[in-house]
């Protein structure tokens, strides 16, 4: 049985999407915890969790006692925290990172504000592998007011992000997903990332949910790599298409979500139209998990990256009554394990 990469729930399921203004309340970082320590396949369980910094989960403005506690709630559960998303939007404090200087401000304080965090983890010793998450803070739309130059100044913002990530000995992931202006397509994405070349600090998240609709071009139609009347049982096609994707991005990937997604787009609450995650068996699925993982998880020639230590399983926007149903953990998990036993290793 592999032991690498670790395998991690995500947190944020219980909050994105949700709250005041969505049509179901928030779960709290404590169900979420029980929820992810409580699962087992064969008596194999989750290694840890990736957390959202922000209330009501984990503050972004945390303070010493409230990491402590944080990391006995997560120690008391056998568990370890792994990436940490960081809160760049404006509902939650931050700012666009293509906006004026005020706005972009905002959107690297948040990211020093979560750098320390996640440097403080790991003094904790409850933190052993993981990243900071971004993204541009901007929808499509205003991006492409003026693209060159929307671009150069996210460009910008995240080589600044980067020097305060070198600061704190931290990483920056960047999550590839179709709702963040010049993120929103793959060739975006890519050419983001070399724009501000800093390979050693900014890498890309890969999501199984987000990444496939980078295939059918949802907000940059010129950039589909997939027809728009695609025929899903044409294997030979997807995996070509699919190739051309993750030979593009792979290079980048530090950070991986396992996911599942029927082909569609779903927003809820603040959270603006992105991926529609599914559960594992979903019979809408398009995506042959353990197969297109692979495609991450190794290189052009079939060997292992072994570039993320842990992978996690995003589940954003699934309904509470099915995150509170130990079974669709346990389903989860069993995904998770799948993944780690076609593409780990032992260490």
């Amino acid at each position: 049985m592999n032991n690498y990469p670790k395998v991690h729930n995500a947190a944020w399921p219980g909050v994105v999407g949700k709250g005041p203004d969505a049509e179901e309340p928030f779960l709290n970082l404590d169900t979420m915890l029980d929820l992810t320590a409580g699962a087992r396949v064969d008596g194999v369980r989750f290694d840890g969790i990736d957390l959202f910094l922000s209330a009501p989960h984990v503050d972004i403005n945390s303070s010493e006692d409230d990491l402590k506690t944080l990391v006995d709630k997560v120690g008391s559960r056998d568990l370890v925290i792994g990436s940490l998303v960081a809160p760049v939007w404006p509902p939650t404090g931050g700012g666009s990172a293509m906006g004026d200087e005020s706005e972009r401000g905002r959107f690297l304080g948040m990211v020093t504000k979560a750098c320390s965090i996640g440097r403080r983890l790991k003094e904790l010793g409850v933190r052993p592998t993981g990243v900071i998450r971004i993204d541009s803070s901007v929808d499509p739309g205003t991006w492409a007011g003026d693209p060159e130059e929307s671009t150069q100044k996210i460009a910008q913002t995240f080589r600044e992000a980067c020097d305060i990530a070198d600061d704190h000995g931290e990483r920056l992931a960047a999550e590839g997903e179709i709702c963040w202006g010049g993120m929103h397509s793959w060739k975006e994405m890519l050419k983001l990332l070399e724009l501000v070349d800093r390979p050693g600090t900014l890498g890309f998240q890969a999501d199984l949910a987000h990444t496939l609709l980078y295939l059918l071009g949802y907000n940059a139609p010129d950039a589909a790599i997939l027809p728009s009347d695609f025929d899903w049982d044409d294997q030979q096609q997807f995996d070509a298409a699919y190739g051309t994707l993750t030979d593009a991005l792979r290079s980048w990937t530090i950070d991986f979500h396992v996911a599942q997604n029927d082909a569609t787009v779903k927003g809820a609450g603040s959270h603006d139209k992105t991926g529609r995650h599914c559960l594992p068996d979903d019979p809408n699925g398009k995506l042959d998990i353990v197969r297109a993982s692979g495609s991450w998880l190794r290189d052009g020639t079939g060997q292992l990256t072994k570039e993320c230590r842990h992978i996690c399983w995003d589940g954003c926007m699934f309904p509470n009554d099915v995150m509170r149903d130990s079974q669709t953990w346990n389903h989860i998990l069993g995904a998770m394990v799948q993944v780690r036993d076609a593409h780990g290793w032992q260490e």
